[in-house]
């Protein structure tokens, strides 16, 4: 059997946004959905993960999800065995985007989570189209069941992540860079960016897709990762 797969969500994003990935891939592997909620840093996320984690595995992180699979990779490389960041950023934030939280955690807060998650995950981070509404809903519905509480602490984490970027050139396993080609959050630029930093990646990027492709185009984006997944340990 293959390496067991460890799925990390995007910020207030639970398993359900893999689900289709987990009823593909769960066919003929292992898959875990590893939780980003545990700590208001991101390295105290990526350390209890740590602790629960099998031995060795393959990391697919969405968003802040690979945000936390980058922490996992600075802190023990050896233990993953291949890496895929699907619409994320290697960057620490700015001082002007860290305080760029603050608002939505008063609101998160103030009990108007809500109304600060309509804000957060805007229709122009995703693909135009019928689908748009279905998925910002879907958002919404999981935000609503993590609660405030979890949208404190992932902002607090976000606001003081490091940067990744020497991490990223030190990789040496199979490496991934998905994307939606709408993405208004990450866009393709980014993941060129993420993709050129890493020995032997590959980019590929979803079509009719923005910043959620694993919910907007759910078979292209299991494929890919299917793909790789099927990529040999050693890179030539």
């Amino acid at each position: 059997m293959s390496e067991p797969l460890v799925l990390l969500p995007g910020m207030m994003c639970d398993a359900q946004v893999f689900s289709y990935q987990v009823a593909a891939l769960s066919r003929d592997r292992a898959v875990t959905i590893g939780p980003v909620t545990q700590g208001d840093r991101i390295g105290d996320m990526a350390a209890f993960l740590l602790t629960q984690l099998p031995e060795k595995f393959a990391l697919a992180g969405l968003s802040m999800g690979g945000i936390v699979a980058m922490e996992i990779l600075r802190r023990a490389p050896d233990r993953v065995t291949r890496i895929a960041l699907m619409n994320t950023n290697p960057l620490a934030e700015s001082p002007t985007t860290a305080a760029a939280y603050e608002p939505w955690i008063v609101g998160a807060q103030a009990g108007r989570l809500d109304e600060v998650m309509i804000d957060f995950m805007r229709p122009d981070y995703l693909a135009p189209g019928s689908g748009r509404a279905q998925v910002l809903a879907q958002v919404q519905a999981m935000a609503r069941s993590m609660g405030p509480e979890i949208f404190v602490r992932q902002a607090r984490a976000l606001q003081r992540r490091l940067d990744q970027q020497k991490t990223l050139r030190r990789l040496k396993c199979p490496a991934l860079v998905l994307c939606g080609e709408h993405d208004g959050l990450t866009p393709v630029k980014r993941h060129q960016f993420m993709a050129e930093l890493i020995p032997y990646a590959e980019l590929k990027v979803i079509e009719n897709a923005g910043h959620l492709p694993v919910l907007e185009q759910p078979e292209a984006t299991t494929e890919a990762l299917r793909a790789w997944m099927a990529q040999p340990f050693v890179l030539q």
